[in-house]
């Protein structure tokens, strides 16, 4: 194998979870007779361009599917952060009826719906079937399809090229990142600007963050990595921004190089300076990630068996992805430590988690079951969903976290 940006073949293990199924491949109840497949879960770090990345074990276009069971629109905290980034965006490229915005990745229309409210003409494009539905349901215009250098050059053919080309949390998602970026390069107007987010590998690492790592996330980006890879399809990137989205995140703005009006701000140096004197750049800050996941794996396996060995009743509070990689990495099979599990999409409920096989629910389920313990495994938004449920203190029901480390609260 070698690494997807520089062709480094690639050596140094980051962290082995062994194997798991894909995390968002929910099963049916018929589906729990059949046969369910397992993929190598290995991260390796490149020794060159320090690119963190894991092999496409299974194909995108089977992961993305119609039937992709994430709706952004379900979380409340990333609508209310969804609509303060377009209030942001508008009044700093000053956008107008007259100009014209993509989203790569557009869901179900969580993030365009507030570009409609303004009257900036935007569409998205979005290559899971279901979700795309859900967009258009909204009023929003979904090209159904994978973005990358072939379909650019057909929607700037159909929608001429973009002011504003954004892609959140989707720049992990893509077995090829040339070929993404190079999509990006021919869509961007002149003087557009492209904004993407995504988890910083940064926090990954200090807050043993190994849960976010499944198999539809191919790259676990650094900003001096993305740097070169931007710069080497002659894309700037001017300006970066740390927010607190999904654990910590970064959020990029690019330009074409070669219409140099917009200049490059200080925290472009400050967040290069951080990664370095972080580590980043060198293999020592990677060499110990294994061991800090099996530390993590191993107590929470401990307080399962515990409440059991107590009697006590444990359930889970959204049937996230990275629960599931967690789940799958400690080997939780059936219901014998988790009785269940909660989720607010009507996608997920009736159906099993991958690998645990854990029944999903609807909410009611804590309400009627009276859990003793509910683990919160979308750790990113905890305030959100203690808040919700803080109706489980009323029997004495207790909160838990297992990312970055096991806290009961």
């Amino acid at each position: 194998m070698n690494c997807r940006h520089c062709s480094n073949p690639l050596r140094f293990v980051f962290i082995d979870m062994v194997n798991a199924p894909p995390s968002n491949s929910y099963l049916t109840e018929e589906q729990l007779n059949e046969i369910e497949a397992y993929y190598p879960l290995k991260v390796f770090v490149c020794e060159k361009c320090f690119l963190v990345q894991i092999d496409e074990y299974k194909h995108h276009d089977e992961i993305f599917s119609q039937d992709y069971a994430y709706f952004s629109s379900f979380s409340k905290s990333w609508l209310k952060h969804s609509e303060e980034y377009v209030e942001m965006i508008t009044t700093r490229l000053k956008l107008t009826p007259n100009s014209s915005v993509m989203e790569i990745a557009s869901n179900d229309g969580y993030l365009l719906q507030y570009f409609a409210r303004k009257g900036i003409p935007s569409f998205g494009i979005e290559p899971t079937a279901n979700t795309a539905k859900a967009a258009r349901a909204k009023g929003i215009e979904t090209i159904e399809d994978f973005f990358g250098f072939h379909s650019a050059r057909k929607i700037v053919a159909l929608k001429g090229t973009l002011d504003l080309i954004i892609g959140n949390n989707v720049l992990a998602h893509v077995p090829d990142i040339h070929d993404f970026i190079a999509g990006m390069k021919i869509a961007l107007k002149e003087h557009g600007t492209i904004t993407m987010e995504f988890p910083h590998l940064l926090n990954l690492i200090k807050y043993h963050q190994f849960d976010t790592i499944y198999h539809e996330h191919y790259s676990y980006l650094s900003f001096h990595t993305l740097l070169d890879i931007f710069s080497s399809h002659g894309i700037t990137l001017y300006d970066v921004k740390e927010i607190p989205t999904h654990g910590g995140s970064l959020r990029i703005y690019g330009r074409h190089q070669e219409y140099d009006s917009i200049p490059v701000s200080q925290n472009v140096e400050t967040l290069i300076r951080k990664e370095f004197d972080f580590g980043l750049n060198s293999l020592e800050i990677y060499r110990q990630f294994q061991h800090e996941a099996d530390k993590i794996k191993d107590e929470f396996i401990l307080f399962l068996l515990k409440q059991r060995q107590a009697d006590k009743k444990v359930a889970i509070y959204g049937a996230a992805a990275k629960g599931n990689t967690l789940l799958n990495y400690c080997g939780i099979k059936g219901d014998s430590l988790i009785q269940f599990a909660v989720d607010a999409s009507p996608f997920k409920q009736g159906k099993y988690l991958p690998g645990s096989h854990i029944p999903i629910y609807s909410e009611q389920k804590i309400m009627d079951e009276k859990p003793d313990f509910v683990i919160i495994m979308p750790w990113n938004i905890r305030d959100e969903i203690e808040h919700q449920l803080s109706y489980i203190r009323q029997w004495c029901g207790k909160f838990l976290t297992v990312i970055p480390e096991q806290e009961i609260f």
